[in-house]
């Protein structure tokens, strides 16, 4: 069913004792702004989408290494492996392509929810697909504390180390705790255009109200860090309101104990909030 209405919502991620996203550039300490504030990057926060579709069997075009389902290493690999694409591809200059775009979009979850850009070396026909849905960087209510510890492990790395004391050090870090905040919206303008649908709008809200499920790992251990989702649905296409009003309807202040906020949410005339 075509998508009518336009969506937005909010993601509230609480954390503690975990790194929810590390920054290569720094150590992978848990990224921060200049104000010391906790950051999430919406890539971040993408690729763990993308991995709770593809859990769902969605099929999914971006997959991480640690998710290949249909065995190509690459995206070049994976778009070529799409046949009804590459026919199309192949007639080059003849190309049609607003149809590569509608086969896209018809075989990638992602593509025709967040958009793509399809343009590898060796291919004659590039092109690109934006997507309906965007999410913003995370950030956290209050400025995080960065636990940084040093450990040792009992192994060595590489044989030519076998004649010192196998004990090594590493260095670890973490944020004792905050609520990072994610804002989002679903435009159906651009969702008539990929097709987008209602029933894509609905399994995108099911898995962000399960966004951190099967997502643990060593530097976010499982119970460390929580989702919740607000959920606005506007009763027309252009919505009832502009999403940054929308946004400041919810009212979200920071606390000392789990899950580290609070929330009191305004009423919207012809807007329908959900909370997750």
């Amino acid at each position: 069913m075509e998508l009518k209405n336009k969506i937005d919502f909010t993601i509230v991620i609480a954390a503690e004792n975990c790194n929810p996203n590390g920054d290569p550039t720094c150590y992978n300490q848990p990224r921060r702004d200049f104000d010391g504030h906790g950051e999430m990057t919406n890539v971040c926060l993408k690729r763990k989408i993308r991995d709770r579709l593809q859990e769902r069997g969605e099929s999914i075009f971006f997959q991480s290494d640690s998710h290949i389902s249909d065995g190509c290493l690459s995206l070049k690999q994976r778009a070529e492996n799409c046949a009804e694409l590459q026919k199309e591809i192949s007639k080059k200059k003849d190309a049609n392509v607003k149809l590569c775009e509608k086969i896209a979009c018809e075989k990638w979850f992602d593509v025709r929810t967040f958009g793509s850009v399809f343009a590898f070396k060796g291919q004659s026909v590039s092109f690109g697909v934006r997507g309906p849905v965007s999410i913003t960087h995370a950030r956290t209510l209050e400025p995080v504390d960065i636990v940084t510890f040093q450990y040792t492990k009992s192994m060595n790395s590489h044989d030519e180390s076998f004649d010192y004391d196998n004990a090594r050090m590493g260095t670890r870090s973490f944020i004792q705790k905050g609520a990072y905040v994610a804002c989002g919206s679903i435009f159906p303008q651009l969702a008539e255009k990929t097709g987008f649908s209602q029933e894509d709008a609905e399994v995108l809200k099911e898995v962000m109200k399960n966004l951190l499920d099967n997502d643990a790992s060593d530097f976010r251990p499982s119970g460390s860090m929580t989702s919740f989702l607000f959920w606005w649905s506007h009763n027309s296409s252009i919505g009832a309101m502009p999403s940054a009003r929308v946004f400041r309807t919810l009212h979200i202040s920071p606390t000392p104990e789990w899950p580290f906020f609070t929330v009191s949410p305004e009423e919207i005339p012809g807007v329908v909030l959900e909370q997750y």
